[in-house]
């Protein structure tokens, strides 16, 4: 336990964490011990007293993994064939990797082998657990109804079917929605990259929607995730879990007491699109002894509905072109999808139109290379807009404060659509507001209502960044190469 001391000077506003003092520790761990449990309690009374048990549901339903059109049920029967899905992962520091999965249909013991029916993968049950908290306990058997944790998986990620092998079947997956904002990460010394990989990878497989990469252009790992909050709760769980010493404020990560990190100011992730309809024929020609390359083709860019992602469509006609050159188009368009003609962010909501094509002394790679240059010119021809992550953001508020709050989402862009009343006179306000504009509003959020008030969100949509952004963004970006 910490003392929270509050600063009068900044109206509390301000806060720090700091040892409990001495005179105070026994009174402290006397409400510390009259708080254990009781949320617990009142939360497990409830879920027994108005949530169904298995049995007052219709069976589970999912589709058959070589047919996915063709339905098939499980009944929360211990007879049934089993099937279970994992939801969740976790790193225990004495089991390892442990693969949360609840029960369906069926049975399951331990040292038996069961389906990942998404990978078509079969999985060895090494130990199987019931948990409480911290503690565990060795089962043999679990049956319908039980969620249990399973040691040994080697194959099986969140949201992924566990089956019985004579019996497949695949349940609905949990979706995840793409990352919206990322931050890059770089290892103080060349030592240290390894061990911060370890702590990156254990915390992306317990979190779908936590992604890193290695960004090859500015030699640094980029982790991506659904928010400023989520992002430092990944930076949290890498100080606890993993003994990382971390000073936010300097920018400095420490990992396993010796690796060290510098990390950047978090960026959104923007996308591209188009706003009108080109077309655009490109050749792509090189002699340089023996047989050349030469690939002649007209594509057609539209734009599409929001949210509709890429599609690509071929009108050739007849068969006068070889089928193995169109491959070379598909790749050498989805190559270029995730560079865009303005600032290199991914393409969205764009139809690619393949018309033509003329292929002597050609090949797949010549194809490709005259995809790439016709999406560079198409693209620039399309009136290419710049789109930015819209968040529905929905804050819960005293009264007193309402104006304040509103006042402080309308300076962010944000659009307030809606009131509503919550017991004990507190106001539900439901906005949407860009995610630019949302760093350091937890901070903000705490300061304007004295930390009475809370909030949520997630990704509605991607909309236009208006014109004078895209040019403050512009400016920030040359300052940035100076």
């Amino acid at each position: 336990m910490k003392a929270v001391i509050w600063s009068g000077e900044q109206l509390d506003a301000q806060f720090s964490y700091e040892e409990i003092p001495d005179g105070l520790q026994e009174l402290a761990q006397d409400y510390r011990t009259q708080m254990i449990n009781k949320g617990v309690q009142l939360l497990l009374d409830a879920v027994v007293d108005y949530l169904p048990s298995q049995l007052d549901v219709p069976p589970m339903k999912g589709t058959d993994p070589e047919n996915p059109e063709l339905t098939v049920e499980r009944a929360a029967d211990d007879g049934e064939p089993f099937a279970g899905l994992a939801f969740k992962i976790m790193n225990d520091s004495f089991v390892g990797s442990l693969t949360f999965v609840r029960i369906y249909a069926g049975k399951l013991t331990a040292g038996s082998y069961v389906l990942n029916s998404n990978k078509g993968k079969k999985e060895r049950i090494g130990r199987l657990l019931e948990m409480h908290a911290n503690s565990r306990e060795d089962v043999k058997t679990a049956l319908a109804g039980d969620i249990v944790a399973l040691a040994g998986l080697k194959d099986t990620i969140t949201g992924e079917t566990l089956c019985d092998p004579e019996k497949p079947i695949v349940l609905e997956r949990m979706d995840f929605p793409d990352p919206v904002i990322k931050v890059a990460i770089e290892p103080k010394t060349k030592a240290d990259i390894d061990k911060m990989a370890t702590g990156l990878i254990k915390l992306a497989q317990e979190d779908p929607s936590f992604h890193f990469s290695r960004d090859e252009e500015i030699n640094q790992t980029v982790i991506e995730g659904m928010g400023e909050l989520h992002l430092e709760i990944i930076v949290d769980r890498l100080k606890r879990e993993f003994k990382a010493s971390i000073i936010i404020g300097l920018a400095l990560i420490l990992l396993d007491d010796q690796v060290e990190a510098n990390v950047g100011a978090p960026q959104v992730n923007y996308r591209e699109s188009i706003s009108k309809v080109s077309e655009v024929k490109y050749v792509h020609k090189k002699q340089s002894g023996g047989s050349g390359q030469f690939a002649d083709i007209t594509v057609r860019f539209e734009p599409m509905e929001p949210g509709s992602g890429y599609e690509f469509k071929s009108e050739i006609k007849g068969g006068a072109v070889p089928k193995e050159y169109i491959p070379g188009v598909v790749k050498g368009l989805e190559e270029c999808m995730s560079n865009g003609v303005l600032a290199g962010f991914p393409v969205v909501d764009v139809r690619a139109v393949n018309g033509s094509y003329h292929d002597v002394d050609s090949s797949v790679l010549a194809f490709q290379l005259a995809a790439r240059g016709a999406f560079r010119d198409g693209m620039r021809k399309a009136s290419p807009r710049m789109l930015e992550p819209i968040m529905k953001v929905e804050v819960v508020t005293p009264e007193e404060h309402l104006g304040d709050v509103i006042g402080d989402l309308n300076s962010r862009r944000g659009q307030v659509n809606s009131f509503g009343d919550k017991p004990g006179g507190l106001k539900v306000v439901d906005a949407l507001v860009p995610l630019a504009e949302m760093f350091q509003y937890v901070s903000t959020l705490r300061g304007m209502t004295k930390g009475r008030a809370l909030y949520v969100m997630q990704l509605a949509k991607f909309d236009v960044v208006p014109e004078h952004i895209l040019n403050q963004l512009a400016t920030k970006e040359e300052a940035v190469a100076a």
